[in-house]
C-alpha cells in the first residue's frame, strides 16, 4: 500500500478538506477518511458496507469485474489444479508456500492434534437430535477453550491454537455427523491426509469398510481450496470484528461459524439444492424463471449472482469441471444436474439475468459435488466452515499483528424520535 499525492477534495459550507488517496498493489484505490469527523465532523453513511474498505491486507485479491481470485498472489485456478488443501491452508496463514520439510512439520502438527477430548461427545450426545450442525459447531468450537487451556508462550499458543482448530474442526464435523446417525465414532487415522481422513472418520463403518478413491479426495480437496478465503465477505468481516476486542481465537472463530450460517452466505449451498430439488419435484422451470424476475416476489434464484463479482465466479468454472468428471467416474446420474444444467442455460441466454449481472456463482454447483461425495444437504455449510477455516485463522492473525489496530467500533445516522419526557405508567 502506498499513500498517493493525490488528495480528494471535499467542500462542506465554507470549508474544504483534503481527504488522501491510498493505493494498493494491484491499483486499487481508496479515499482516507479515517481523520474526517475529527476535521468536520462528518461520518459516512455506506449501508451494508458495499463501498467501504476496512482494513488494508495482503492476504486475498480479487476483481470482480475481471472474475479474479488469487491468495497471497497466487490465482486460485492454479491452486485448484495443483494444490492441497494442506498447503492451501498453510499458505494463507503463514504468507508462503511450504517446503518439503514445513509441510511434513505441518503434517504431523496437525495429526498430533486431530483427537479430540472424549467429554465433548457428552456436549453432542445432549443437544437435541433436531439441532442444525453449524449451531452446534459454533458452540462446539467456542468450547475448546474450556478444554485446551492457554500457554505462556504467546507464539506458541497461537501457533498450538491453530492447528487445533485446524485439526479438530474437521473431526468434530466427522463426530457430529455419527453420533446424528447413533453410529460408532471413526477416529483419525495417522496414515491418512487432510482430506482422505475426513472422509473416512465420515463414511467408515465396522460393516463396510469405506474405499478412498482419489478421484473423491480432490473433489473434497478442491471444495475447500475454492472456499478457504474470499477477502471481506460477512463471516470474515464477523471474525475480524469479534477479533478486534481481543478475545480467543475460539471466540472470534465461532462468530465466523455463526455468521456463515446464513442463507445469504454459507447457507447458499444448501438452497440451492432446495431450489433444485423443487424444481425436479415440480417440473416448474418456467414458473421458477419467471418468479426470479418479478421485483415484487421475494423469490431469489439461489446459486444466481454475487455480491462482488459482476461478470463471472472463476471458483464456478473450476467446481464445474469438478463436478462434471466427479459424476462421471462414480457413474452418477443425478436429476438434479440435468435441472441444473437446464437453468443455467436458460439464464445464460435472458436478458433479464445478462442486464443484471446474475451469472452462477460458486455455490450452484458445489451442492451437487458434495451431494455427490454423500454429504448429507444439512451438513453442506459445515463443510464451507471447514474449508473458510484458513482464511478466517489468517485474517484474525493478520489483524491482531495490525500495529494500526482499532477495536471496531462502525457509527450510525440517528433516525428516531427526539428527546422525549418519560410518561408515567397512569397516565399512558
Amino acid at each position: 500500500m502506498r499513500i498517493m499525492t493525490e488528495f480528494v477534495k471535499l467542500v462542506y459550507g465554507d470549508k474544504e478538506y483534503q481527504l488522501p488517496v491510498i493505493e494498493g498493489t494491484e491499483g486499487e484505490k481508496a479515499i482516507d477518511i479515517s481523520k474526517l469527523r475529527a476535521q468536520s465532523g462528518l461520518i459516512t453513511l455506506d449501508t451494508g458496507y458495499g463501498n467501504t474498505g476496512s482494513c488494508t491486507s495482503v492476504i486475498t485479491f480479487m476483481d470482480g469485474e475481471k472474475g479474479i481470485l488469487r491468495y497471497r498472489g497466487i490465482p486460485v485456478e492454479q491452486l485448484a489444479e495443483k494444490s492441497t488443501f494442506k498447503e492451501t491452508a498453510y499458505l494463507l496463514i503463514h504468507g508462503k508456500l511450504p517446503t518439503q520439510k514445513e509441510l511434513t512439520e505441518f503434517s504431523v502438527l496437525l495429526n498430533d492434534n486431530s483427537l479430540v477430548h472424549e467429554d465433548m461427545r457428552a456436549f453432542y450426545e445432549n443437544y437435541p437430535r433436531s439441532s442444525h450442525p453449524m449451531g452446534i459447531l459454533s458452540s462446539m468450537v467456542n468450547a475448546l477453550r474450556s478444554f485446551y487451556p492457554e500457554l505462556q508462550n504467546l507464539e506458541e499458543e497461537i501457533n498450538m491454537t491453530v492447528t487445533r482448530l485446524l485439526s479438530k474442526v474437521r473431526t468434530l464435523a466427522a463426530m457430529s455427523y455419527k453420533i446424528s446417525r447413533g453410529h460408532k465414532v471413526v477416529y483419525p487415522r495417522p496414515d491418512l491426509a487432510y482430506s482422505a481422513n475426513f472422509l473416512n472418520m465420515m463414511f467408515d463403518s465396522p460393516v463396510r469398510p469405506y474405499e478412498i478413491d482419489p478421484v473423491v479426495v480432490k473433489a473434497l480437496s478442491v471444495f475447500w481450496i475454492l472456499h478457504a478465503d474470499h477477502e471481506q465477505n460477512c463471516s470474515t468481516s464477523a471474525v475480524r470484528m469479534v477479533g478486534s476486542a481481543r478475545v480467543t481465537l475460539y471466540a472470534a472463530i465461532s462468530a465466523g461459524i455463526a455468521a456463515l450460517w446464513g442463507p445469504l452466505h454459507g447457507g447458499a449451498n444448501q438452497a440451492v439444492i432446495d431450489m433444485l430439488t423443487n424444481i425436479a419435484e415440480n417440473k416448474n422451470m418456467k414458473q421458477t424463471i419467471e418468479r426470479a424476475k418479478d421485483k415484487k416476489d421475494p423469490f431469489r434464484l439461489m446459486g444466481f449472482g454475487h455480491r462482488v463479482y459482476k461478470t463471472f465466479d472463476p471458483r464456478m468454472k473450476i467446481m464445474k469441471k469438478m463436478c462434471d468428471s466427479l459424476l462421471e467416474k462414480l457413474n452418477i446420474s443425478d436429476p438434479l444436474l440435468d435441472v441444473a444444467k437446464e437453468l443455467e442455460e436458460i439464464a445464460l441466454k435472458d436478458d433479464y439475468f445478462i442486464d443484471h449481472n446474475l451469472y452462477p456463482n460458486v455455490d450452484f454447483y458445489a451442492g451437487i459435488v458434495l451431494r455427490a461425495i454423500g454429504i448429507p444437504t444439512n451438513m453442506f455449510t459445515v463443510m464451507f466452515a471447514i474449508g473458510r477455516l484458513p482464511g478466517w485463522i489468517a485474517q484474525w492473525k493478520e489483524s491482531q499483528d495490525d500495529p494500526n489496530w482499532k477495536l471496531c467500533r462502525p457509527r450510525q445516522i440517528y433516525t428516531g424520535p427526539t428527546e422525549t419526557d418519560y410518561v408515567p405508567i397512569e397516565q399512558r
